[in-house]
């Protein structure tokens, strides 16, 4: 049994390469939406419990959007994309067209069309380089409080929260905007984290 919670240094280099390569997928995907290039810069990398990491990336009382996707085939688990509002907000006005009055199920449709690319962009970083088949599922989301997110979250989730592997990344459209953050949050089952940690030959 690995213990998730003592990753050695090669185990942590290993995962910052996953979050490297899916950083790039996912600002190449923004590109190709947007027609316009999008920079990103160096991913940082959280891990450990659930509870833990989120409350370092943002205060209870913060609003949020969650974008939730489970994961199927070789690996399960789920993924949790977070924005702080305010860079949700910029990123789904940045898609839409200049001085378009679109309406707000749309725009939340077009936010979750978005988050769904970017997580797979994640999601299929880590299957190439493992060479694993992973299926995500349809995404859905909600706008809340951290602390209530967390709630919900440490609820569903039951003993896999003691692991997360968090994957913060900025991204960078040019001086005429500002850079947007985002988390990409990855919530293995333990199955799935002992098979990832194998394949890359480094489960001690």
């Amino acid at each position: 049994m690995i213990d998730a919670k003592r990753l050695t240094g090669e185990q942590l280099d290993a995962l910052r390469e996953v979050a490297n390569i899916g950083s790039g997928h996912a600002a190449t995907s923004l590109s190709q939406l947007m027609g316009k290039k999008v920079m990103v810069r160096v991913p940082k990398i959280l891990t450990g419990p659930l509870e833990d990491v989120i409350l370092k990336i943002a205060d209870p009382n913060d609003v949020v959007v969650a974008v939730l996707l489970y994961f199927l085939g070789d690996l399960t688990g789920r993924t949790l994309l977070l924005y702080p509002y305010e860079d949700a907000q910029e990123l789904t006005n940045l898609l839409m067209p200049p001085g378009s009055d679109t309406p707000n199920e749309v725009q939340e449709s077009l936010l979750k069309e978005v988050s769904n690319i970017l997580s797979c962009s994640y999601m299929n970083a880590l299957g190439e380089l493992l060479g694993l088949l992973i299926l995500p599922s349809v995404p859905g989301m909600i706008v809340d409080m951290v602390g209530a997110i967390l709630s919900s979250v440490v609820l569903e989730f039951g003993r896999e929260k003691d692991f997360i592997f968090c994957v913060e990344t900025e991204f960078d459209f040019g001086e005429d905007e500002k850079a947007l953050c985002a988390y990409f949050l990855l919530l293995p089952d333990t199955t799935s984290l002992e098979l990832i940690l194998r394949k890359l030959n480094l489960a001690k």
